[in-house]
């Protein structure tokens, strides 16, 4: 039985292009295209664009990155049917933008700036999280100490002592669970398998471990004050 052709065309449906009436395969793995890098392939759709054989270096370059979309999506969601949509969500998008890339940084560096974005907003839509500006939310995270020094400063300067507490004061993955957990609204188990943590609770340990170090800094910070 002979292998069903896909196009480029049908995966990612670019708006600004019509469809054309000659499916073209998607090619195989062969030593030529390996050699060539993804910002080469790139050069050359668009030195061809136009002619027919174009397509074809827009299926090389996404059949590299599709897996790797995909499992980021995953580490994402923790489901593999909504990694998978969400990782033909982002081959779309970065298709149909390709335009704007201009080679500044590596395709992939783009390209994970995409998947990233799309992800953390298809989360943060499920979720139902508010939106809220990241200092905010740092300053509103700290612990509250009565009649504390911090309230009598402008909100800028209150979040740049926050910020300088969370740095001082917490270790790196604790830090990181803390600012993404507040600052990027992320749930505690996306967290965890964002960050591997293999711990019995896995983000929320990190995350009420942060929070206790913060109140003792802001109690120290007030007596300082």
């Amino acid at each position: 039985m002979a292998a069903q052709s896909t196009t480029v065309a049908s995966m990612y449906p670019a708006a600004t292009e019509p469809a054309r009436d000659e499916a073209i395969a998607i090619i195989p793995q062969m030593s030529s295209w390996q050699e060539l890098t993804d910002e080469a392939l790139i050069a050359r759709y668009r030195e061809e664009a136009g002619q027919a054989q174009a397509e074809q270096y827009l299926n090389e370059l996404f059949r590299r990155h599709h897996t790797k979309v995909a499992r980021w999506c995953l580490s994402v969601t923790g489901d593999r049917e909504s990694a998978a949509d969400l990782a033909q969500e982002i081959c779309v998008k970065a298709y149909q933008n390709l335009s704007y890339f201009k080679g500044e940084s590596k395709f992939s560096t783009w390209l994970y700036s995409i998947t990233r974005n799309h992800c953390l907003n298809a989360v943060r839509s499920r979720a139902s999280a508010p939106q809220m500006d990241s200092d905010e939310v740092l300053m509103d995270t700290l612990p509250d100490v009565q009649d504390s020094a911090l309230a009598q400063i402008e909100r800028k300067q209150q979040a740049d002592i926050a910020r300088q507490l969370i740095n001082e004061t917490l270790e790196e993955t604790e830090k990181a669970v803390f600012t993404m957990h507040f600052g990027e609204e992320l749930p505690l188990d996306v967290i965890t398998r964002m960050l591997n943590l293999t711990n019995a609770s896995g983000a929320k340990a990190f995350l009420v471990s942060a929070k206790r170090k913060l109140d003792k800094a802001a109690k120290r910070w007030q007596a300082r004050a």
